[in-house]
C-alpha cells in the first residue's frame, strides 16, 4: 500500500471516526462542564442522566413517537428531573464545609440508584434503536454513514448555540456573574437560587439530548453512562474545569489521539494514553487548557 492509499483508506477514515466520537464525547461533557463551572459541583450522576435520556428515547420511540420529536421532547422531560435532583440532593449540602466531597458522594450514590433502577425497569441486555438516517455517502473514497455525519453537524450546532447563550446573552451574563461571585450577583438582583437550579437542569437536559443522539450509534444498556462519563471527565479536566470551549477542544483532540494511536499500537493502550494525558495536565497544568466558566 502506497502513501496515498494509506492516507485515503486507513488514516482518513480513522480521522472521521475520531471526529464523530469527539462530537459524541463533547455532547456528554458539555452539560458536565456547565454544571461544574456554575455550581462548582462534580456531578458523578451525569452519565446516568445521559442513560436516562437514551432509555427515554428508546421507550418513547417504541411507543411510536418520531425520533425528530424526541430530540425536543426528551430534553424538556429531563428539566424537571434535573430541578428535582438539584433541589432535593444538591441544595441541602451545597453550603456545607466539605461541599465538593459531599456533593460528589451524593451524586455518586444517585448514580448507583439510577443504574439499578434502569436494570430493573429495562433489563440488563443491550438494546439499539433503529438508525433514523440510514445509508452512507462516499467522499474522496471515504465512506461516511449518514447518521454520523448528521451527528457531527448537529453536535457542532448545539455547542455553538450553548456557547452563544452563555457568552452573548443577558441570561448567560447572569449565569457567569453568579458563577464568579454569587453574593455580589445576588446583591445586584440576580435570583441566584433559581439560576443554580436552572443551570443544573440545563446540564441534565443536555445529557438527555446526548443520550437521544448517541443511542442509535452506541446502543443502550444500564451501564452506558459509566462508560462515557470517564472519558467525559477527562475532557473536562484537560479542557479546563468549567470551560465550554476547553471541553470542545479537549474532546476533539483526545479522541483524535485515541483514534490515530490505535493505528500504531494495540487499541488496549489508547485509553491509558488518554488518561495519562489527564494525569499530566493535573500535575503540570491543573487549570487545563482554558479557564473556568465564571472567569471566561
Amino acid at each position: 500500500m502506497n502513501a496515498l492509499d494509506y492516507l485515503q483508506f486507513v488514516l482518513a477514515p480513522q480521522v472521521v471516526n475520531g471526529l464523530a466520537l469527539g462530537v459524541a464525547v463533547v455532547l456528554v461533557a458539555l452539560g458536565l462542564t456547565i454544571i461544574f463551572g456554575m455550581l462548582d459541583v462534580i456531578n458523578m450522576s451525569h452519565g446516568e442522566f445521559y442513560a436516562i435520556g437514551a432509555y427515554a428515547a428508546l421507550a418513547l420511540g417504541a411507543a411510536g413517537i418520531s425520533f425528530w420529536f424526541l430530540l425536543v421532547l426528551v430534553p424538556v422531560l429531563m428539566v424537571p428531573l434535573g430541578m428535582a435532583a438539584e433541589r432535593l440532593l444538591i441544595r441541602p449540602v451545597f453550603d456545607s464545609r466539605d461541599r465538593h466531597v459531599t456533593t460528589l458522594l451524593v451524586t455518586f450514590g444517585l448514580a448507583l440508584v439510577v443504574e439499578d433502577l434502569l436494570k430493573v425497569a429495562f433489563g440488563p441486555n443491550t438494546q439499539r434503536p433503529p438508525t433514523p438516517i440510514p445509508g452512507a455517502i462516499e467522499f474522496a473514497g471515504i465512506i461516511v454513514p449518514n447518521y454520523r455525519l448528521f451527528l457531527i453537524v448537529v453536535g457542532a450546532a448545539i455547542v455553538t448555540g450553548v456557547a452563544y447563550v452563555v457568552y452573548r446573552t443577558r441570561l448567560g451574563a447572569m449565569v457567569r456573574a453568579a458563577a464568579f461571585d454569587r453574593n455580589m450577583a445576588a446583591s445586584l438582583g440576580v435570583p441566584v437560587a433559581l439560576v443554580y437550579a436552572g443551570t443544573f437542569a440545563f446540564g441534565v437536559a443536555l445529557a438527555g439530548l446526548a443520550g437521544v443522539l448517541l443511542a442509535p450509534i452506541y446502543s443502550v444498556f444500564p451501564t452506558m453512562g459509566r462508560d462515557f462519563i470517564l472519558l467525559a471527565f477527562t475532557v473536562v479536566i484537560v479542557g479546563g474545569m468549567g470551560s465550554i470551549w476547553g471541553a470542545v477542544v479537549a474532546g476533539l483532540l483526545l479522541t483524535q489521539v485515541q483514534a490515530l494511536a490505535s493505528l500504531v499500537i494495540s487499541p488496549v493502550w489508547t485509553d491509558p494514553i488518554v488518561f495519562g494525558t489527564m494525569v499530566a495536565f493535573l500535575v503540570f497544568r491543573p487549570q487545563g487548557l482554558f479557564g473556568r466558566l465564571g472567569h471566561a
